[in-house]
């Protein structure tokens, strides 16, 4: 036994001074994020030579990537990184709390296998509403899912100190530039990159070489455009704010406001603090430099609609300083199928995107994380510089992520247009989706905003029920007796529907 443990430890010696020396490893991956991270250590544990390359070391300040969903709990536990959110204040979350129009409904993760259950009323100020550091968290049921909200540079510093103890990692400080291709043949050897001299704070060249090269560098990704060929979809960004002892309408709930021309999401990220991650379509007039610009549609537009309980932290964050709030763009970027590219791989943000507003961006990353190593393990890919059993497993990968992503995806996408809902119709696909919620059909819902249902067609199902919810309440207000524009209020509600959500949901089933 002391022989094997010897021979374990003299080879992983041998494999971090290659990395160190020569910079060569079994796999480099550029970029130390979620996905960067989860993946580098998972196939270090499976015995891999990693490298793991990251242009900024220092703890992130990103204003997304905060709330992660129980599915993406469940996937973090899974990889073995559950201790990541420990130790940084990290919030339980059991639901989300939707507030249309200043009516509350609050909608708990389903039990496993749970159907029909009510959703919980609340009225638009409720008296449980708790001050952030005076939180009075239900009781915790052990068997019900949760999500963990957390400052995301304190959850991000977590995993990369976990990939530092892992002695089958090593970590270079280093900006990637571009790949490194074979002479004369399509391979993709590593990647260049630059790296700062501590001693002259110049940057100068370099190079990491591996059998397999997983590009995971974010949204603005620099290697997208060679490799995926295609840009993501921007259409509003998200301003955030730091509010301080907000009191919230329900402690532990995620939160969505919506009114007049506000979309607002909210959740606790630490003892003190919550997010407020506030819409702001392009070309929104009240957002406009005449109508006092961002800061001016934050104090007069959505403040107001704000519930009262959170109007005095969100005013008290505007007063902090007279700067334009942090922002993100709120990008849409379809997946691509990858193993194309001999030697490489770009998965995360580099290669698929969603807009925040459903907090699926982690699940999605830590669910491929658990598919690429499972998929690509030694057992079943022993080199990894053998193309063709990269390529295989690769696309075995994407027919089984569609069974989690498609669904996080299209839900994101569904659902921003039916809360900004920027027409008439969409204004009655949103009323349709609270009226739904009010009637106690929130378990798969809410099951799917939290990544532990794998059904696409249970959420088409679902979708287009809201639609038929919508057209009921439409005729409703109609009059019965008005046939012919019931008729068409029908067919105008059902084509809205249809353009929102099934353009989407091939386009992710079909990859």
């Amino acid at each position: 036994m002391s022989q094997i443990t010897t021979s374990t430890s003299t080879l992983q010696e041998d494999l971090a001074a290659r990395r160190s020396q020569y910079h060569e490893a079994d796999v480099v991956v550029v970029g130390a994020g979620v996905f960067g991270c989860a993946v580098a250590n998972a196939l270090a544990n499976q015995g891999r030579s990693v490298i793991l390359l990251e242009r900024w070391m220092k703890e992130p300040n990103r204003i997304v990537g905060e709330l992660l969903q129980p599915g993406g709990y469940e996937s973090l536990r899974r990889l073995g990184l559950e201790n990541c959110v420990e130790g940084i204040d990290a919030i339980t979350n059991v639901g989300m709390d939707v507030i249309w129009y200043g009516q509350d409904m609050a909608m708990k993760y389903p039990y496993p296998n749970e159907g029909k259950r009510p959703a919980t009323r609340i009225s638009s100020s409720p008296a449980n509403g708790s001050t952030n550091g005076k939180v009075k968290q239900e009781e915790e049921d052990p068997r019900r899912p949760k999500g963990k909200s957390f400052h995301h540079g304190r959850f991000i510093t977590q995993l990369r100190k976990t990939c530092m103890k892992n002695p089958n990692i090593t970590i270079f400080e280093t900006e990637a530039i571009d790949t490194v291709k074979g002479d004369g043949s399509p391979e993709i050897l590593g990647v260049r990159t630059l790296t700062v001299n501590p001693a002259t704070g110049q940057k100068e060249p370099d190079c990491y070489f591996g059998q397999l090269t997983i590009v995971a560098d974010g949204y603005a990704s620099r290697f997208r455009k060679e490799y995926i060929g295609r840009a993501p979809i921007v259409r509003s960004k998200f301003y955030a704010l730091e509010l301080i002892d907000c009191v919230l309408p329900h402690s532990g709930y995620g939160h969505v406001v919506i009114g007049g021309k506000t979309l607002c999401l909210l959740y606790q990220i630490g003892t003190h603090e919550t997010r407020a991650l506030v819409n702001v379509p392009e070309k929104l007039p009240e957002a406009a430099p005449a109508a006092g610009g961002v800061r001016g549609y934050l104090t007069n537009t959505v403040l107001p609609q704000l519930p009262p309980s959170i109007q005095p932290s969100f005013r008290a964050a505007l007063a902090k300083d007279d700067k334009i709030p942090q922002s993100m763009p709120n990008s849409w970027l379809p997946p691509t199928k990858q193993g194309s590219h001999p030697g490489l791989v770009l998965l995360g943000d580099a290669m698929n995107m969603r807009h925040p507003l459903t907090g699926g961006g982690m699940t999605v990353a830590l669910n491929d994380a658990i598919l690429l190593t499972e998929e690509l393990s030694p057992e079943k890919v022993p080199d990894l510089g053998n193309y063709a059993a990269v390529r295989r497993g690769m696309a075995t990968l994407h027919a089984r992520r569609k069974h989690l992503t498609s669904i996080i995806n299209v839900l994101a996408q569904a659902l921003y247009s039916l809360f900004a809902a920027e027409d008439k119709n969409l204004a009655k696909l949103q009323r349709g989706c609270f009226a739904y919620f009010e009637r106690g059909w929130s378990a798969d819902p809410m099951g799917f905003l939290g990544g532990l249902i794998q059904r696409p067609l249970l959420l088409a199902y679902h979708f287009f029920t809201v639609a038929f919810v919508a057209i009921w309440l439409d005729w409703k207000d109609t009059g019965l007796w008005k046939v012919p524009v019931l008729l068409w209020n029908a067919f105008s509600i059902l084509w809205t529907a249809s353009a929102v959500f099934l353009p989407i949901l091939l386009q992710e089933l079909a990859y």
